[in-house]
C-alpha cells in the first residue's frame, strides 16, 4: 500500500476524555484499513494504534492480541447476515424469495462495508482457536443457505449450496478488483445469479419486491 499505511491518524482524546466505544471503533476502523491495505501480517498493533490516534496501551485494553481485532472484524461480516438468515429460515414465504433476500442482504454487507474485510477469509490465521466463533457463525450462515436451497426442492442441493455460498463470498474478490463497484447493482444481480446457480427460475420484479419486503 502507499504512504497511507503508515500515516498517523488524526489525534484523538485519550483516557477519560475518550469514550471506550469510540476508541474501540477507531481501532477496528484503523485495523480494517491496514489489514486490507498493507496486509495482516505486515500490520503491527503499534501501527493500528497510531492510525487510530491512540496509545498502544489503549489498544491492548480493548484487544489483548492482534488476532482478537481480526476476529471482531470478521464477525462483523457474518453476524448481521446471520440475524437475517435466522428470520428468513423461520419465514413461510416462498423459498426462492427467501434465498434471494438472504443473498441480497449478504452481498450488500460484503460489498458496502467500509473496508473489504471479506478478502481476509483466506488468511491462515482464520484457522486459529481465537477465531472459532467466526468459523461457527460462518458455518451457521452457510447452513441457512443450505436450508433455503433444500426447501426450494432443487436436485443436488449440497453441491448447489456450495456454489451459491461461493458466489456470495466472491463479492470480496470483485470488490478487491473493482473498489468502486456499484453496491446496489451487484447485490441485485448477485442475488439473481444465486437463484440461477441454485437451479431456480430467474427472478422477476414481483419476486424481488416480495424478497425485499422480507428484510
Amino acid at each position: 500500500m502507499d504512504g497511507k499505511a503508515t500515516r498517523v491518524g488524526r489525534p484523538r482524546a485519550s483516557g477519560a476524555a475518550a469514550s471506550r466505544e469510540d476508541a474501540r471503533e477507531a481501532l477496528l476502523d484503523a485495523a480494517g484499513e491496514l489489514f486490507t491495505g498493507a496486509g495482516y501480517a505486515a500490520t503491527t498493533t503499534r501501527a493500528i494504534a497510531e492510525r487510530a490516534g491512540l496509545r498502544q496501551a489503549s489498544l491492548y485494553y480493548h484487544f489483548p492480541a492482534k488476532e482478537d481485532i481480526l476476529a471482531e472484524l470478521l464477525a462483523a461480516t457474518v453476524r448481521p447476515s446471520l440475524v437475517v438468515a435466522d428470520r428468513l429460515v423461520a419465514s413461510r414465504a416462498p423459498a426462492p424469495a427467501r434465498l434471494w433476500a438472504l443473498a441480497h442482504t449478504d452481498i450488500r454487507l460484503l460489498a458496502g462495508a467500509r473496508h473489504n474485510v471479506g478478502a481476509l477469509y483466506l488468511l491462515p490465521e482464520v484457522a486459529s482457536p481465537n477465531l472459532a466463533r467466526f468459523r461457527a457463525d460462518r458455518a451457521a450462515l452457510k447452513a441457512a443457505y443450505a436450508s433455503l436451497v433444500d426447501l426450494a426442492g432443487v436436485p443436488s442441493a449440497a453441491a448447489r449450496t456450495d456454489l451459491v455460498f461461493g458466489l456470495v463470498e466472491s463479492t470480496a474478490i470483485l470488490r478487491r478488483d473493482s473498489p468502486d463497484l456499484d453496491v446496489a447493482a451487484h447485490a441485485r444481480e448477485g442475488a439473481d445469479a444465486v437463484l440461477r446457480v441454485a437451479g431456480l427460475p430467474d427472478a422477476d420484479d414481483a419476486l424481488r419486491a416480495a424478497a425485499l419486503a422480507l428484510v
